[in-house]
């Protein structure tokens, strides 16, 4: 288990919306908001006249000092009272239904952003979840998306209402005495630099803490994923001290932002604070010499203290801002990444035999237009085929090169090779989970490029070598693999790949196999992904050693079943051993990204030294190749930086 990570979004990678101002960030929130605009405005102008009621305070204290408390009159004092009572009572209910008006349409806001982003991720190709941390995804459509629907609801809110009353309360200050109000204006200008400065600071800061809190989530995520091997190696210490210590890195980010802000608080609650007190004491002694009324340094005062929160919160909002625009811009670096294309791909023009014998969609497998094709184009073509990993160093050699291959309507290849030369990555190439750097792959003679990736996948069955399941029942595990699939169709996939431990299961196939399967063996695991991949009796199937985790005796169980069903396909099998070769009518040898061998089992074991010592078991990296014209040198396969387990066989 790894125990240190870097963020896993490096700055080369980071779209141009990074150096896009807060305000032009936020705007892209714009197509969420617009469905709630009109209550959201509601609950704007509800809180500007709320917060605008607290500026008619001081002017009913000034009628009441320099009327009833001069005039000595009992009842105007109990009259201004009533007022002041009915006031705060009417602000009091203007802030509750503001509330109430923006909770349900910002959770709805929230909502549709998260769902969006889901969407998304199953959409964007794979070589994207390569590169991306699952802890990074996750703290996007979680913590991120809180903090934006946050300042929907709060910062947003208060900026344009403390705005508006900081506005109308200077307004009402100048009219009361424009000599004291330009006293407490003074420290205006300096206070917008200061915010200026802070808001850039503090941006970087609230990035990089989100950033680690991506980080921290994703070591959280992989020791819950991977408590066997934590325990099973006595590595919980470890683990526990790369958590400590990316804790320690975020606490000490989140001590910057909290000194930043405590800075600009300070400031921000200081100089308003020396503006006021110049005013309070040139205000008394205008009073004092008669040049201005009681009751107007008493309104002068209130409504100045009215507008201490909307001045201090300044600091406050500012952060909130700046901590939702990161949030914003992480959430749209996920969204702004290209999708897989759904349409059609440039492609050869195909000639009129080809379409009228190439399968449709709705075809059924087996067909004798694709199985007794004798014109050449027939089965699964692989054609000058090359492919270089996307993020890898131009300079780096293709995994995959000149790839020439033709496998025929109802065949089973088999493609051996040793770790590390590009058989896996090969086999994604037929589905389209990566994308050609050169060449063609052609299906009874229909280029792949220029089909639509949801015909193409439900021609194509595919059995990864790792057996992923989900946290789900056995059935909806079984039947992903074909949608409409009945019960019938389960049994019988359920057969083939020798699953009847799903009997014995408390609810049968209705049990569920928790997260990942792991409620369930290893072999259990890989039968149900077979099974999956045989469910939709597929036209073309592709299997990446999919009895490795099966003992002898079920092996060969699974293998009996399973030739019924490679009769009925054009099949591609990644072997490792003998005995899932025999499975096959012929054998490729993949050596160094490039096809060195066809033939049988027989033929290639009397004629091709390397593969005589893959077969034999001796070895898998490096082989004597002497007699076969070709170099057994084990390549790299991982490509470039980043992919660091998630490598192919």
């Amino acid at each position: 288990m790894p125990t240190t990570h870097a963020p896993a979004t490096e700055p080369d990678q980071l779209p141009p919306a990074a150096e896009q101002s807060a305000v032009r960030t936020l705007l892209r929130l714009w197509p969420y908001v617009r469905p709630v605009r009109a209550r959201w405005a509601s609950a704007a102008v509800v809180a500007v006249v709320a917060s605008c009621l607290s500026l008619v305070f001081p002017i009913v204290l000034k009628w009441i000092v320099d009327g009833p408390v001069t005039d000595h009159d009992p009842g105007g004092v109990w009259l201004g009272a009533g007022m002041l009572l009915a006031l705060g009572v009417t602000e009091a209910l203007l802030f509750g239904l503001r509330r109430w008006l923006v909770a349900r349409p910002l959770v709805s806001v929230e909502a549709a952003m998260r769902a969006d982003l889901y969407r998304h991720l199953q959409r964007l190709p794979v070589a994207f979840h390569d590169r991306w941390a699952s802890g990074q995804l996750l703290s996007r459509g979680t913590t991120d998306l809180m903090v934006v629907r946050m300042f929907l609801a709060f910062p947003l809110t208060f900026l344009i209402v403390n705005g508006v009353t900081i506005a109308a309360g200077f307004v009402l200050l100048l009219a009361q005495d424009w000599g004291l109000g330009l006293v407490l204006l003074a420290p205006a200008l300096p206070l917008m630099v200061l915010c200026y400065r802070f808001e850039s600071a503090y941006a970087a800061v609230s990035r990089r803490a989100q950033d680690q809190v991506g980080d921290l989530t994703t070591v959280v995520e992989e020791s819950v994923l991977g408590i066997r091997i934590i325990k099973g190696f006595g590595r919980h210490r470890s683990q526990a001290r790369a958590f400590r210590d990316l804790s320690r890195t975020l606490r000490g980010t989140e001590l910057t932002k909290a000194r930043l802000l405590a800075g600009i608080l300070g400031v921000i609650t200081l100089l308003p604070e020396l503006a006021l007190g110049a005013a309070l004491v040139l205000g008394s002694v205008q009073v004092a010499d008669g040049k201005l009324s009681a009751g107007t340094l008493v309104a002068f005062l209130s409504t100045a203290l009215a507008l201490r929160w909307p001045i201090d919160s300044i600091g406050f909002l500012l952060a909130m801002s700046q901590e939702a625009a990161t949030a914003t811009r992480r959430f749209f670096e996920v969204m702004d990444a290209p999708e897989e294309s759904f349409e059609v791909m440039d492609a050869p023009e195909e000639s009129s035999e080809t379409a009228a014998g190439a399968p449709g969609q709705a075809d059924a497998p087996g067909r004798e237009d694709g199985a007794g094709r004798e014109d050449g184009v027939g089965g699964l073509r692989f054609e000058g085929v090359r492919f270089h990993y996307p993020d890898a160093p131009e300079a780096s050699e293709p995994v995959l090169d000149h790839i020439d291959l033709h496998i025929r309507s109802g065949e089973t290849l088999a493609l051996v090779g040793a770790t590390g030369s590009g058989k896996t990555t090969l086999t994604a190439l037929v589905p389209r989970l990566h994308e050609l750097s050169g060449g063609r792959i052609t299906l009874d003679g229909r280029d792949i490029a220029a089909m639509e990736r949801e015909e193409l996948r439900t021609l194509v069955s595919v059995a990864f070598e790792e057996p992923t399941l989900f946290s789900a029942s056995v059935a909806e595990n079984v039947l992903m693999g074909a949608a409409g699939a009945d019960d019938s169709q389960l049994d019988r996939a359920l057969g083939v790949a020798q699953a009847a431990f799903v009997k014995a299961l408390p609810e049968g196939a209705g049990t569920q196999v928790g997260e990942q399967g792991l409620s369930l063996s290893g072999g259990q695991r890989q039968r149900l992904a077979l099974a999956r991949a045989v469910v939709g009796r597929p036209r073309f199937l592709v299997l990446d050693d999919p009895l490795s985790a099966l003992d002898v005796h079920t092996e060969a169980l699974v293998e009996a079943a399973l030739r019924e069903v490679l009769a009925e396909s054009t099949a591609l099998v990644v072997a490792h051993r003998p005995s899932t070769v025999l499975l096959a009518d012929r054998v490729a040898l993949l050596s160094g990204g490039r096809i060195t061998a066809v033939g049988t089992h027989q033929e290639l074991l009397r004629d091709n030294a390397e593969y005589r010592h893959l077969m034999s078991g001796a070895g898998t990296s490096r082989s004597d190749t002497s007699g076969s014209g070709t170099s057994g040198a084990d390549t790299e396969e991982d490509g470039p930086e980043g992919r660091e387990g998630k490598g192919t066989r």
